[in-house]
């Protein structure tokens, strides 16, 4: 079978050359679409879906929020596993999917379930699926240096105008805010008022509410024009707070300052992030979306930062925390340099112990052929480039050339001996 694959080749040549050439190309536009990443993707395909009911245990969050949705999210197709795990005010049910599953396909039959599961959940309690990205999905941290600017100013600059400008860049899943301070407005409340004027504190959250809203009316024409009228209600400042009124107490309004206090102050935090030991800062996560080439996110990303520094206060500035495309191009180089190195020593040996360059340059000429249906090979079976698939790539060149100087040293070897001693059967 080699013998009659060798004649073949020996016959055609020309069309064996167009065959490696075409593969050749082939590869090289397949290098430019393969997705580039420093570290396999071996987490689960899963869904998560995420239930916020601040204030309750995890006991009851357990029993009316984690079981209902687990229990109806059953029978989902393809499903291996549903895992579902309470904590204080949240509930995270993880739904894991067949490995050759698509992530949309199995995101938009968990949207059907939770559809049906939302009637079976408390009032006012409603699921979220959790960003289309996977546990290698951060690949870029940054933090601000605002010296000149407090915690709570630093995270609503990140939340209002960072934030929302990092996530239209393309593949970019989430941009997870942490640090700092989250603005609220904080309502101090004397519960010996309360008493006194004989109001709930169902009765204040309510009204309190129902007045942050804004309210369309109808039209109203005068001298052939006409107007819209509608009623601004939103909350702006905290005297806005202070002047809802509760209730009547002796035809009295009762507003909510005559009851408490209002107040500018941060929301709870669990934790806090420190660079360097020097101090807090504000920043975000950039989580990327499942199956996107990180190295390219990455460098849209820095693209985008540099766009929205423009129009960030005096003083303040981007700085790096985590950057995987170091490590992504760190893995590139190295398997370039041992290309050419792998080259160089092939071009020596072959030189050195057969004295013959076409020995050689038959030697050199499978090395990038042999890559570039390396890369053919991942696109068809969907892997990314990476330090495993890179590092296998390496070594399979030495094995190529190892297998290359072998034969080749073998066919001049028996060329040889043929020529100084033909026999008939030859």
């Amino acid at each position: 079978m080699i013998e009659k694959l060798i004649s073949v080749g020996l016959r055609n040549r020309y069309i064996v050359l167009l065959i490696a050439g075409s593969l050749f190309v082939w590869g090289f536009f397949a290098v430019k679409q393969n997705p580039i990443d420093a570290i396999p993707d071996l987490s689960e395909n899963q869904v998560i879906v995420f239930t916020e009911w601040m204030g309750r245990s995890p006991q009851v969050i357990e029993d009316q929020v984690t079981y209902p949705l687990v229990s109806n999210l059953q029978g989902i197709p393809r499903v291996k596993n549903i895992r579902g795990t309470s904590m204080f005010g949240m509930s995270f049910v993880y739904v894991i999917f067949e490995d050759d599953a698509d992530v949309y396909w199995a995101r938009s039959r968990v949207l059907e379930k939770l559809n049906y599961a939302q009637r079976f959940l408390p009032q006012g309690i409603t699921p979220t699926l959790g960003p289309d990205g996977t546990g290698v999905g951060h690949i870029f941290w940054y933090h601000l240096e605002a010296p000149k600017i407090d915690l709570g100013e630093q995270r609503a600059l990140q939340d209002w105008y960072i934030k929302l400008a990092l996530q239209t860049v393309p593949g970019v899943s989430e941009v997870a805010s942490f640090g700092g301070f989250e603005k609220q407005y904080q309502l101090i409340i004397d519960p010996v008022k309360l008493q006194y004027y004989n109001i709930s504190m169902m009765d204040v959250m309510n009204k309190v509410k129902a007045n942050n809203n804004d309210v369309g009316g109808r039209k109203f024409e005068m001298s052939d024009m006409a107007y819209i009228i509608r009623g601004l209600g939103y909350v702006k400042k905290k005297e806005d707070i202070e002047e809802i009124a509760l209730k009547n107490y002796n035809g009295i309004p009762v507003r909510v300052k005559d009851i408490g206090t209002v107040q500018m102050g941060g929301d709870l935090r669990l934790g806090i992030f420190d660079v360097n030991g020097e101090g807090e800062v504000v920043g975000g996560i950039v989580v990327m979306r499942y199956g996107q080439n990180a190295d390219a996110v990455i460098q849209a990303i820095k693209t985008k930062i540099k766009e929205v520094e423009k129009g960030l206060p005096e003083g303040v500035k981007f700085k790096i925390s985590y950057d995987r495309s170091t490590l992504i191009e760190a893995a590139i180089e190295t398997i370039k340099e041992k290309l050419v190195e792998e080259i160089i020593v092939v071009c020596i040996v072959v030189i050195i112990f057969l004295f013959n360059w076409r020995s050689a340059l038959s030697i050199i000429i499978q090395i990038p052929i042999t890559i570039a249906i390396s890369f053919i090979l991942l696109n068809a079976f969907g892997l990314s480039s990476n330090i495993m698939s890179l590092t296998g790539i390496a070594l399979a060149i030495g094995v190529i050339v190892d297998n290359g100087i072998i034969m080749s040293e073998n066919s001049y070897r028996n060329l040889s001996e043929w020529q100084n001693n033909p026999s008939p059967d030859k």
